[in-house]
């Protein structure tokens, strides 16, 4: 079953409870999101570094076929 987009989001707060999050439906089936998360917690860290820990925060829930999530296109970054 699909992921909503507040459902990604709930996941993505629930890791960084300040963040600013824009989530979009890119394909309007619910299976393509994308994610913009912009956190004070990313100063310092490298693209992959502010990636990986947006991935934790969603639980496994893109892990493997099954996954709830299919897609989702990711940008982080601290706010300017």
């Amino acid at each position: 079953m699909a992921m909503q987009a507040h459902e990604i989001e709930a996941l993505i707060r629930a890791a960084f409870p300040n963040a600013k999050i824009t989530i979009t439906d890119l394909a309007g089936d619910g299976n393509h999101y994308a994610a913009e998360v912009i956190d004070e917690s990313f100063r310092g860290m490298n693209r992959v570094q502010q990636q990986r820990a947006v991935y934790a925060a969603l639980k496994g829930k893109m892990d493997g076929p099954n996954g709830e999530l299919h897609a989702l296109a990711l940008t982080t970054k601290a706010p300017d």
